[in-house]
């Protein structure tokens, strides 16, 4: 009898295949041709996705070792975050309703300057992430001050990051001198080479705020790594306006001249590009980050993306910082945001419909970061890099179209589960690598002192 049980149990253990077999109401993949597959499953093996189709089909395929049934959800690829400040969570509401240059130099500098150190922005990391892996964020973009705390937390909580040391040309918290800037995101760059969640890149913070000399320096260190490079540009008129005075020429087509673009590129915001400078982002593959709700909360404008994707350049979505400029991370709003924007900028209802605005938030934003063979589709071979999406709310009944229903219904707080190269982050919306009290005590004991820090 002993025997028989063991010859039983070594069976089982023998034919699972699969370490993790997921069913959901539909499985939206966002592979080549769209498919939507309605009673779906995905089969997971170590950090890959095997297979993706029919549930049917699957169980009859694969045995699993565990088994996750969502038979009221939607799994999707989990959403990235093409543009980003993490730690300024920690600045949440310090200054609103201001334009970018006021908000910048009269608020935020100052502010950074009196309290931004390597704890600030771990905790403030740490709150940024519970935040987005809560909301279905699965990959970022980051750019900001010691940015190997920013990894190192994004490594331990266990989602992806493309993570910018910034570089500027006057004194920050973490460098007093570009080359001091300079080499410290050497140092991160050699610290992260090869991560498998983690990508180093390059940040120097904008054209207006970095001379040629250093520019080119940060595209000549990029490119010593194979690293990618994140700026600002053409985020107001005002920057392009300063431009055109000083270099008589638009900052999008200052950086080409400069050899800025020659490499991996991801340009933020790029409200004010011009369709010459269109042309030149295209030919030279430079990936943007549409942030909807901070250039709308700033009045920055409204960024040509029909003429982006028109062009043929990467548009992926992004929030911003969350100091003010947007005040969250929630890529369902700027979904939401980004498709009734260019709606009612252009007149016309048709524009960016909900299918290709929830693909600026998944594949075409893993596209404008270079990571398209990895992640941003639930495909076979690419990482596994899901959510599920509850539909029991009230606001989720009922489904008529899976895409409009994503873009336009449902909400951050409709996010059930979170894989990560699969590792899950999030089950029945429970935080699984975050300590979430702890994170929620240090944010309100930072409040106090920031709010002491300003009355300085």
């Amino acid at each position: 009898m002993r025997l028989t049980c063991f010859l039983l149990l070594s069976s089982a253990v023998w034919a699972a295949n699969v370490d993790l077999l997921v069913t959901a109401r539909y499985v939206v993949t966002m592979d080549a041709t769209r498919r939507v597959i309605e009673n779906g499953a995905l089969a997971i093996q170590g950090t890959q996705i095997v297979d993706a189709g029919p549930a049917a089909d699957l169980l009859k395929r694969h045995t699993a070792k565990q088994r996750l049934d969502r038979p009221r959800a939607i799994l999707a690829p989990g959403l990235i975050n093409t543009h980003g400040h993490a730690p300024m969570v920690l600045f949440r509401g310090i200054a609103d309703d201001l334009n970018l240059q006021d908000w910048l130099e009269k608020f935020i500098f100052p502010a950074e300057a009196r309290n931004v150190t390597a704890d600030f922005v771990r905790w403030g990391t740490r709150l940024a992430l519970w935040e987005m892996i809560r909301s279905g964020t699965t990959t970022y973009a980051d750019m900001y001050y010691f940015e190997e705390v920013i990894a190192d937390e994004t490594r331990k909580a266990g989602l992806r990051g493309v993570l910018g040391q910034s570089i500027i040309r006057f004194p920050v918290p973490d460098a007093k001198t570009p080359a001091e800037g300079l080499a410290r995101t050497e140092r991160f760059l050699q610290q992260f080479k090869n991560d498998p969640l983690i990508v180093a890149a390059v940040a120097p913070h904008a054209p207006y705020t970095n001379d040629d000399a250093t520019l080119k320096a940060c595209r000549s260190l990029a490119n010593k790594y194979g690293a990618p490079l994140l700026i600002h540009l053409s985020e107001t008129k005002k920057e392009n306006d300063d431009s055109l005075k000083e270099f008589r020429m638009t900052p999008a087509a200052r950086l080409s001249k400069l050899g800025i673009f020659d490499g991996p590129t991801l340009a933020a915001h790029g409200v004010w590009l011009t369709d010459s400078d269109l042309k030149l982002l295209a030919a030279k593959g430079v990936g943007v980050a549409h942030n909807p709700s901070s250039n709308m909360k700033l009045a920055s404008g409204v960024a040509p993306v029909l003429k982006m994707r028109a062009a043929g350049i990467a548009v992926g979505l992004g929030t911003d910082g969350p100091a003010g400029s947007n005040n969250d991370l929630n890529l369902f709003e700027e979904m939401d945001l980004a498709a009734k924007l260019q709606k009612v900028s252009t007149g016309d209802p048709r524009s960016l419909s909900a299918e290709q605005t929830f693909a600026m938030a998944t594949i075409e934003g893993a596209r404008a970061l270079n990571l398209a063979a990895k992640t941003g589709s639930l495909e076979k071979g690419k990482a596994a890099d899901w959510i599920a999406i509850d539909l029991s709310e009230a606001h989720a009944l009922p489904l008529f179209n899976v895409y409009s229903q994503l873009v336009y219904a449902l909400k951050a707080s409709d996010v059930r589960d979170v894989m990560v190269n699969g590792r899950m982050l999030l089950r029945d919306r429970q935080m699984l690598t975050l300590d979430t009290a702890s994170i929620a005590a240090k944010a309100a004991a930072y409040q106090v002192s920031i709010l002491a820090s300003l009355k300085k």
